[in-house]
């Protein structure tokens, strides 16, 4: 059984950036945790968490609740972005 901040974790909505861990992570097995050939996996992990901190920030500033968008909600502020 999981703990309930590993299922946390695995929450699309209170996580956005699963499908980057979930990347580093499979690099990382695939070689010998090697950290240099997964630089460009770490790097999309590092900008997707920015990204979202940032606009949770922004919205906590401006009192919207939840801080954090829901998974659908996160999808259609990306696809509006183009």
């Amino acid at each position: 059984r999981m703990s309930r901040h590993a299922q946390q974790l695995r929450d699309h909505d209170i996580n956005p950036c699963i499908a980057e861990t979930d990347a580093s992570l499979k690099c990382m097995d695939d070689n010998n945790s090697n950290k240099n050939t997964c630089t460009a996996y770490f790097l999309k992990y590092k900008n997707c968490r920015k990204f979202w901190h940032d606009i949770m920030m922004q919205r906590r500033r401006n009192g919207v609740k939840p801080e954090m968008p829901s998974a659908e909600e996160r999808k259609k502020m990306l696809e509006s972005m183009g």
